[in-house]
C-alpha cells in the first residue's frame, strides 16, 4: 500500500481513484495455493480476492491512518495507477472468486 500511495503522491496529497480494490492478505493466498496444490485438476483457472471491496482511495485512506502518515488521500476518478486509467472495476474479479478470511482491518492491525 506504501508503494501505492508513493506512486500516486503529488505534493501533499495522494490523488487515488475510487476504483475498486479486494486485496487479499498473503496468508490467504498461501492458504488458497496449498489448496490448490493438493486438490483434483481443476481444469482451467479461477480468481481469489480478499473478502471485502473497497475503493483504492479508501484503502490507501485506511493504510495511511495506520501508519500513521499525514498524507491527505484526494479522490480523483481521472487519477492513474501506475500510468492506467481504472475503471471501477478492473481490480476486482467480476465472476466467481475463492475470497480469503483476512479481512482489512485484521491485516492492518498486525502492523
Amino acid at each position: 500500500m506504501g508503494a501505492i500511495a508513493d506512486g500516486a503522491t503529488q505534493g501533499d496529497g495522494v490523488h487515488l481513484p475510487p476504483a475498486l480494490m479486494q486485496p487479499i492478505a498473503s496468508d490467504d493466498v498461501a492458504a488458497a495455493l496449498a489448496e490448490a496444490a493438493v486438490a483434483q485438476p481443476a481444469g482451467g483457472s479461477y480468481d481469489i480476492a480478499g473478502p471485502e471491496r473497497f475503493g483504492q482511495d479508501e484503502f490507501v485512506r485506511r493504510y495511511l491512518a495506520v501508519e500513521r502518515d499525514g498524507r491527505e488521500v484526494i479522490t480523483d476518478p481521472q487519477a492513474r495507477y501506475f500510468g492506467a486509467l481504472l475503471e471501477e472495476t478492473s481490480l476486482v474479479p467480476l465472476g466467481e472468486a475463492r475470497l480469503g478470511k483476512i479481512s482489512m482491518a485484521d491485516w492492518l492491525a498486525t502492523r
